[in-house]
């Protein structure tokens, strides 16, 4: 067992002094390094040193002590120097003392041997091993609390040395604490420790290779004074409990050994009860902000949690919930209400870990509306039933009876208007004596959190106007082509009278009619499935034109159509297309003479088809084309208008990827250009395809 031991300490001298070797090369002169450097040289020393001990068979505790002290207070220093980038000079004083009386208390350790006879000191080792213990403790906090400081783009650096580090001291705290109740080192731990140092130097050399000139990223949280203060005192509860145990297995006698057991167990299930305590966290928390800082709360934080409270993705929690839970943290609540405005009233619209009472509702134009709005006052429940001031002119609404943990009432104001309020249950650190900080904490958040309820408002309100604009929409494109279904079938009803005989004139109203039945159907369509009814594929062009135009051919004037020889063909609905472009040669009609001119054009402009229908009327001016033509319900025809035709083309076109122009001059007449996206084919194939249509 002497050699494996003594090889397991060489292979730890020879691996940190490989380790030193490259740090020494590297070192900048920082004082980080610095520290890092004297930490793996004394470590290496110490593994050097033991295994000459052992080979030498002089392996006696008074010199092992020193070693010990002098490894010990190497890794210290390295940690303190990490520390003291990230603490208050008073407290890393305070911990470097700390530090400085466990490495004397190891040191004392062997010296106490030194001076009795034949090195035996029972009380001396025993300060050996708690000064053991009390060094990896102090180690692993200092450990932690530079690891949990360091921002996260910033432990990738880290991780591998702290690794190493966190590894050595959690084994050198479950040597020190079995040789403390076994009253000496087990061997086998002891002949396994060098071997482990030299297993974890490589993950040193990793770490300081990721540093060069350890300039790490850390900054300054009031967290760490807390975790600091928590993780020291369970280090030192359990130091506690471990003497404790010790001192019943020496004197319990016969019932000594399972009553150590279960006298630990116990210790480490209450430590664990009071860790997970959210009770105590809170006083501590609030015990901390109030006795060491100035300032009770640390704002930056304070304002990420709860921007980072009420902006999470988290669909399952609605953002009423998540305001709550965002302004409760702050001040350790365990719950709230939230009271929203709705008809002239302020009612619950959520609850998060409370009971909403009966018949809760607060009149909008109330005295407690009025006061939250113009006072913007943060109400405490136990001082309004107090009736201290300043509510003393203020009643106390019989809703508030029903909620038992109610506690505050904090206003939600946005652009200075009451938006509702938050009532929010007692804090689970207790009594808290609130002062203005917390006041103007509480009103600030508010503030915010009702900017994001108004938001959210008026998102959901603009998704419901837009879900009537599509309603109204739907329905002025129907009335529109009702309007101009009507208006075909009152002239046939007219000149049904005068013409009733002509074969010519039944042919063309049989047409018409068919017609008709077939727009009624496509309305249909449309009032069914949405604007977006009806197939979109590829269409003719040119017989497009032709049957939009023939729907219009018993008006006057009569169109004109000039169709080129080649196919044209378009992706559109060709049924939306059809009456698109019919209700423009209509208005074509309508503005033109009987004796004027309306002609349709189709040609082909690159990958442009374009749509012209000209005609010799009145014209516009081009203000109103600019201004009020493609404006919804905007028309110059009176009663007998609606308004939407050239709207419901320009978008219509638009919608696959087109456009829609108009250049008119009063007294001329006026081109309507209608563009898509277009290509040509050849003759032959149109009129297969036409062949085969019919």
């Amino acid at each position: 067992m002497v050699h494996i031991s003594a090889a397991g300490f060489l292979a730890a001298a020879v691996a940190f002094l490989a380790v030193a070797a490259v740090l020494a090369i590297g070192w900048r002169g920082r004082a980080t390094g610095g520290l890092l450097l004297v930490a793996v040289g004394v470590s290496s020393l110490w593994g050097g040193a033991l295994a000459g001990l052992h080979w030498a068979g002089a392996l006696h505790p008074q010199w092992v002590a020193p070693l010990e002290a002098l490894r010990l207070g190497g890794w210290l220093a390295f940690l303190l120097g990490l520390v003291r980038l990230i603490m208050p000079s008073l407290a890393f004083r305070a911990l470097a003392g700390v530090g400085g009386l466990v490495v004397a208390g190891e040191g004392l350790g062997g010296l106490a041997r030194i001076a009795f006879s034949g090195g035996i000191a029972p009380w001396g080792a025993s300060l050996s091993h708690m000064a053991g213990i009390a060094g990896a403790v102090l180690g692993l906090v200092l450990l932690e609390q530079v690891f949990r400081n360091t921002r996260e783009e910033g432990r990738w650096a880290l991780k591998h040395l702290f690794l190493a580090i966190g590894t050595l001291l959690i084994f050198d705290l479950f040597l020190f604490a079995d040789a403390l109740v076994m009253r000496a080192p087990d061997p086998d731990l002891w002949a396994a420790r060098g071997y482990v140092n030299a297993l974890l130097a490589p993950l040193v050399a990793v770490g300081a290779a990721r540093n060069p000139e350890w300039s790490l990223d850390v900054y300054v949280s009031r967290r760490f004074v807390l975790y600091t203060a928590s993780l020291t005192g369970a280090g030192v509860y359990l130091l506690v409990m471990a003497l404790a145990a010790y001192s019943i297995r020496i004197y319990g006698g016969a019932w000594g050994g399972p009553v150590q057991f279960v006298f630990l167990v116990g210790a480490v299930v209450l430590l664990v009860m009071v860790a997970f305590s959210g009770q105590i966290r809170a006083r501590m928390r609030v015990f901390f902000s109030k006795h060491f800082f100035n300032y009770r709360y640390d704002y930056r934080e304070e304002w990420l949690r709860f921007t980072g409270t009420l902006t999470a993705e988290e669909a399952e929690i609605p953002l009423k919930q998540r305001v709550i839970h965002a302004v409760a943290q702050v001040i350790e609540s365990p719950g709230g209400m939230l009271w929203q405005e709705r008809e002239g009233y302020l009612v619950p619209t959520a609850e998060w870990n409370m009971t909403e009472p009966a018949e809760a509702r607060e009149p909008l134009d109330g005295p407690l509306a009025a006061f939250l709005q113009e006072q913007e006052w943060i109400l405490t429940v136990d001082e309004w039933r107090g009736s201290r001031e300043p509510y003393s002119d203020l009643a106390m609404p019989s809703w508030l009876a029903g909620i038992p943990r109610a506690w505050l009432l904090v206003p939600l104001l946005h652009r200075d208007r009451l938006q509702g309020f938050l009532v929010l249950a007692r804090s689970r650190a207790g009594n808290l004596d609130l002062n203005w900080e917390d006041f103007d904490l509480l009103r600030t958040l508010g503030r915010q959190a009702a900017s994001y309820l108004a938001q959210e408002e008026a998102a959901e309100a603009l998704t419901r106007a837009q879900q009537f604009e599509t309603f109204n929409r739907l329905s002025a494109f129907v009335l529109h082509d009702l309007k101009n279904i009507i208006g075909q079938l009152s002239m046939l009803a007219r000149n049904a009278r005068r013409h009733a005989d002509n074969p010519e004139f039944l042919a063309d109203a049989v047409t018409t009619i068919e017609h008709s039945v077939a727009r009624m159907n496509h309305l249909m369509a449309q009032l069914r499935g949405g604007l977006q009814a009806g197939r979109v594929a590829e269409v003719d062009l040119a017989g497009a034109v032709q049957e939009a135009a023939g729907q219009h051919g018993s008006g006057l004037p009569e169109p004109e159509l000039v169709l080129p020889e080649e196919g044209i063909r378009v992706e559109a609905d060709r049924g939306r297309l059809i009456a698109v472009l019919g209700h423009v040669i209509q208005n074509a009609q309508e503005a033109t003479p009987e004796d004027g001119l309306v002609r349709v054009s189709v040609a082909l402009e690159g990958d442009w088809a374009h749509i012209d229908v000209v005609d010799s009327g009145a014209g516009m001016d081009p203000e109103f084309v600019r201004e009020r033509l493609f404006r919804p319900f905007d028309t110059s025809k009176g009663d007998t208008g609606m308004g939407i035709g050239a709207f419901e083309a320009r978008e219509y076109a638009r919608e696959f990827g087109g456009d829609v122009e108009v250049h008119s001059t009063p007294g001329e007449g006026t081109r309507f250009q209608f563009r898509l996206p277009g290509w040509a084919v050849e003759p032959e194939a149109v009129s297969a395809q036409g062949g085969a249509a019919r």
